[in-house]
Parts: C-alpha cells; sequence; structure tokens
C-alpha cells in the first residue's frame, strides 16, 4: 500500500527497529524519521543504520508532535492498537501531512483483539478448532500477552477504525485484511491456520 517514496518526508510511528525508515531511504526517500517508546528498540535501530537522513526519537505515539505539513507520507505498522484515543492520534497525523500526503497504518484485526486470550478453541486432543470471537462490540482495553509479556492493548470495531479516519479528515482509498501468500503456504504448513481468521487490517488514506 505503499506509494512512491522517491524525495517523500517519512514519519513512521511505533518504528522498532527502523525497518520501514531505512526500506524509505532504500526507495529515494528525502528524510525518515522513525517515532517509538522503547529506547531497546531505538539502540538497535540506531545500531543498524548509517545514514544521515534517518533520526530515530523516543517518544510515546500519543504525545507526537511536529509542524503542520511537515511529512508526505505517515506510517504505523502493527502499533497503534497499543493507542488509547485511536481518534485523537488520527486528527493529529492529518495534521502533519502535507497536502495530499498518504497514511498507511496496519493494525491487529479486530477480530483477533476483542477477545483478551487472542488463542484457538482447542479440542482435548490439542486441535485448533476455531478462533473464539466475543465482546466485539465492547471496545476498550485488553490485558494480554506478547512475546510472553504482558501488554494493555485496545480494541476497537472496523467500523470505529474506519470512522475515527474519516471524520479525521481523511479519504480512505484500500482497506486490506492480507492473508499470508502462496509462497509461504507453500514453505510453511502451520502457516495454514491464519487463513482461518484475519490477523491484521490495514488502510492507505
Amino acid at each position: 500500500m505503499l506509494p512512491d517514496l522517491r524525495d517523500k518526508r517519512v514519519l513512521d510511528l511505533g518504528c522498532g527497529f527502523g525497518w520501514h525508515c531505512r526500506y524509505a531511504r532504500e526507495q529515494h526517500a528525502r528524510l525518515a524519521i522513525g517515532v517509538d517508546l522503547s529506547e531497546n528498540m531505538l539502540e538497535q535501530a540506531r545500531a543498524m543504520t548509517n545514514d544521515s537522513e534517518i533520526k530515530y526519537i523516543r517518544h510515546a505515539i500519543e504525545d507526537i508532535d511536529f509542524k503542520a505539513g511537515e511529512f508526505d507520507i505517515v506510517i504505523s505498522s502493527l502499533a497503534l492498537h497499543y493507542v488509547e484515543q485511536f481518534d485523537i492520534i488520527c486528527k493529529k497525523i492529518y495534521g502533519f501531512l502535507a497536502p495530499g500526503g498518504t497514511f498507511v497504518l496496519s493494525v491487529e484485526h479486530p477480530v483477533f483483539t476483542a477477545l483478551e486470550s487472542q488463542d484457538w478453541y482447542y479440542s482435548p486432543q490439542g486441535e485448533r478448532l476455531h478462533w473464539p470471537v466475543d465482546g466485539y462490540h465492547h471496545e476498550g482495553l485488553r490485558r494480554t500477552s506478547f512475546l510472553s509479556n504482558n501488554v494493555v492493548k485496545y480494541h476497537r470495531t472496523v467500523a470505529t477504525h474506519m470512522n475515527a479516519l474519516i471524520e479525521a479528515g481523511f479519504t480512505i482509498r484500500k482497506v486490506s485484511e492480507p492473508q499470508p501468500s502462496e509462497e509461504l503456504l507453500a514453505g510453511n504448513p502451520d502457516m495454514q491456520d491464519e487463513t482461518r481468521r484475519p490477523f491484521l487490517l490495514r488502510s492507505q488514506q
């Protein structure tokens, strides 16, 4: 969903190890700024980056503050489900973008985040029977686990995501619920279960 990055000013919210920032520069972006709350991740990002036009900033996404029209493209990959006030962030991002700018985001799919367990329903023999969905319209905080760490996420419906973007001023151009590629499925049979329920919700505006 990323547009042509050549000569663009790129902001990556929740940049982690800086992969998207480095990719943007490889695609000839003018500059890239990555924002993340984890100093450990940013240390790794800096260690893997040798480019004066990439800058990493330690900040909570909720506290970002940039000039109006400062960026041409804003990216956020699997970070905004950790933010409580999605609508406010959307409005901030809209203000940071230059006219005609693009915002590309991905979040964990609301079908995935509805239940705190975020896990399959298993048979007594351990077979994955189905992915349970309950409390879908009960939005808000979810306490769950990610990479063996306890984390807080915020569940929102698909409609809430879309309407927050529209109300911030965006025009939604594309929505995607991606599945593993055929190549990935062929090489890893365990990935077949990833076609049984959506994991990601992506949109471009």
